[in-house]
């Protein structure tokens, strides 16, 4: 008898390794206005990102950045165009597949952490593992070791209330990385933090990256954190475009 793991691999098999990790191709997103009208958000992005690949995505507020790492990360649906995730093509997938792709395959930080409040620290590392199959003595092991790689191993049994909004976002990124995700989308991740926790913050993300192999796209309005990434590119105008060495510069004319 098969376990769970092997037989969501049927329905999302792995991914070949000579494939992006994380691939777009005329992705268009809009929105409707208070006025009725059509907002243009995503008009036709482009993007491949490999194993172990970083890219940073800047542009000013309300251009759609947030939205287009819920479209990559499959949150969300593009209206038009393909997204594929380790060369399997979101769209097609069943609602089921699709649920277990996004858990087993991409890791999500946001600025916001959204821990359940109820479980522990331990708990919230272990629940995705446990969704994708995992055993519960292996999952708390491997919870367990993310939590003490984030400086939080004498807090797994804390709830959230009882974490700093810096530990909480800790938790967060160790709970987007316990199935060893292939892509990792982080949105404004330190945004609520102080300097320091932060800088440890994205040392963990890029050494991650590295380490592991995984394709990270990092949303941000900082732009010595944006730096760090392999590709600065800037979200304009529904396009994306590589960013000038200037990326603090003035838009460019549409």
């Amino acid at each position: 008898m098969s376990s769970p793991a092997e037989a969501w691999d049927r329905l999302v098999p792995p991914a070949p390794a000579e494939v992006p990790a994380l691939s777009a191709r005329g992705v268009h997103k809009h929105y409707v206005g208070g006025d009725g009208g059509r907002i243009r958000v995503l008009d036709g992005v482009d993007l491949d990102v490999n194993r172990g690949e970083s890219v940073s995505i800047i542009g000013q507020s309300g251009t759609g950045k947030s939205t287009l790492l819920h479209v990559l990360g499959a949150l969300d649906r593009p209206e038009a165009g393909q997204v594929r995730v380790g060369g399997q093509e979101v769209g097609k997938l069943s609602e089921d597949a699709l649920a277990y792709l996004r858990n087993r395959s991409v890791g999500f930080v946001f600025q916001f952490h959204h821990l359940l409040r109820e479980f522990t620290a331990l708990e919230n590392v272990m629940m995705p593992q446990q969704i994708a199959g995992t055993s519960p003595r292996a999952a708390r092991d491997r919870a367990r070791e993310l939590l003490e790689s984030v400086g939080l191993g004498s807090r797994l049994d804390h709830t959230p209330a009882r974490l700093s909004g810096g530990e909480q976002q800790r938790v967060a990124v160790a709970r987007a990385l316990a199935n060893r995700p292939l892509v990792l989308l982080a949105d404004e991740p330190s945004g609520n933090l102080d300097p320091e926790t932060s800088e440890r913050l994205h040392d963990l993300l890029f050494g991650v990256s590295e380490e592991q192999g995984a394709a990270m796209v990092l949303v941000t309005h900082d732009l010595g954190l944006a730096a760090r990434a392999g590709r600065v590119l800037r979200l304009h105008g529904g396009h994306l475009v590589l960013a000038r060495p200037d990326a603090a510069g003035p838009e460019p004319a549409e």
